[in-house]
């Protein structure tokens, strides 16, 4: 299947450390490497690993630091032809990976404009079967999911929400598949992800609607209100949790792609989700699943 995702990609400098550094202290990192991040571009690394041709639109910069990032995509066989390039700095993200227990504190800089309408507009819808949108530059997304209602009211859209930003609740209604995070759930005030659901349900009448709940598991509810979850696969030791939400994100439209129900698509993101969360970066993530099984 042919996919196209809208969102960003960035460079990542991660830091591994024995545990977590307290303020205004100085350690030794154990292990320093750069991959290439960003939301979108994960979960399209991952669904690429699965058999899908990929696209990505974005905004790429002219610098160093982005040549990182092609290389990454064409590396995975992402197509990025779509991308507007500019002149300024590639967003990087600065993660400190603790070791002890795999958990990462990022700190992100990004001076370059988000992908806007206008240029989205160029870009010929037919040939794709699937398009998947970060949840950022709200009014320019609405915008973009309205003309994909209109011009193909019958190719799947799915969202990820896993920030607040002001009104992207507005968005909600426009797209068939809704994929919360925690982060997103906790902000509206929930500490359960069911409870979390039936809220969004109020908010839109005919939406797919997911959300993870990191080592408790996820839970979905289908457009007919049936709730289904599922528990976390936890690996024998976490190593690296960044990209995890990511990789889960992929499975859940992987799944839907192949007809899966929801049940078992669910339980099957939280498996590769796990499964990441053992294993360093996601690039050769599906094939060590396999060797894995096949072990």
């Amino acid at each position: 299947m042919r996919i196209l995702g809208i969102g960003i990609a960035t460079l990542d400098i991660i830091n591994t450390v024995d545990g977590y550094p307290a303020e205004n202290s100085e350690v030794r990192a154990l292990n320093q490497q750069r991959r290439r991040g960003g939301n979108t571009t994960n979960t399209l690394t991952v669904l690429a690993q699965q058999g899908h041709r990929c696209s990505w639109a974005g905004v790429l910069a002219n610098e160093p630091d982005a040549q990182y990032i092609i290389d990454d995509l064409n590396y995975h066989e992402i197509d990025y032809h779509y991308c507007h390039r500019i002149t300024g700095k590639a967003p990087v993200s600065c993660i400190t990976l603790n070791l002890s227990n795999g958990s990462r504190t990022i700190v992100h800089y990004r001076d370059l404009p988000e992908f806007s309408f206008q240029q989205f507009s160029t870009i010929d819808l037919t040939p794709f079967d699937w398009v998947h949108f970060e949840g950022r530059n709200v009014e320019e997304t609405r915008k973009m999911l309205e003309r994909c209602a209109a011009e193909h009211p019958s190719l799947p859209l799915s969202l990820e929400v896993e920030k607040a930003r002001p009104g992207i609740d507005k968005l909600f209604r426009l797209a068939d598949i809704l994929l919360f995070s925690k982060a997103y759930a906790n902000h509206c005030g929930f500490n359960d992800a069911t409870d979390f659901l039936h809220f969004v349900r109020e908010q839109t009448a005919h939406s797919i609607l997911v959300c993870a709940w990191g080592e408790q598991g996820a839970s979905a509810m289908d457009a007919e209100g049936s709730v289904y979850t599922s528990h976390a696969y936890p690996p024998l030791r976490v190593v690296d949790t960044t990209g995890a939400g990511d990789v889960f994100n992929a499975a859940i439209i992987d799944g839907l792609i192949q007809s899966m129900d929801l049940k078992s698509t669910l339980s099957a993101a939280c498996r590769l989700a796990g499964h990441k969360c053992g294993i360093p970066g996601i690039s050769g993530l599906i094939s060590s699943l396999t060797n894995k099984s096949g072990s």
